[in-house]
């Protein structure tokens, strides 16, 4: 595939993980511990699919990554969420993060269906 330095989704990836980290790492109270964990090794996997998924020759399992990549921006979202709920996490800062995954969502979907799209060109 392309050196996934040059892609745009990575990039947004990085500060996906970058800002969910930071907000994370300041998180405190009962329970923080293992929301914290949760948090960081979701919002690390989205950038880290992104470059296993591009290592990859066959646009399928190219992919097959970046939905991985799409689930893990998810997780990240849904337990920001549970921290904002339980008062470990600013409003300023789910709002942060919650724009951050729709981009990165956004950009997986989109280059999900350039290659689906590819795929399809190239069997017919």
């Amino acid at each position: 595939m392309s050196d996934y330095r040059k892609l745009r989704v990575w990039v947004s990836a990085r500060q996906l993980a970058t800002v969910a980290f930071r907000v994370a790492s300041s998180m405190r109270g009962p329970g923080s511990i293992a929301l914290r964990d949760q948090i960081i090794r979701a919002a690390l996997s989205v950038p880290a699919n992104i470059v296993e998924g591009t290592a990859h020759s066959s646009p399928r399992e190219v992919a097959h990554f970046l939905q991985y990549s799409i689930a893990s921006a998810s997780e990240v979202e849904g337990h920001v969420q549970v921290g904002a709920d339980l008062r470990m996490v600013s409003s300023k800062d789910l709002s942060e993060i919650t724009t951050l995954v729709e981009e990165v969502r956004m950009m997986l979907y989109g280059f999900i269906k350039k290659l689906n799209d590819k795929t399809h060109s190239a069997e017919g």
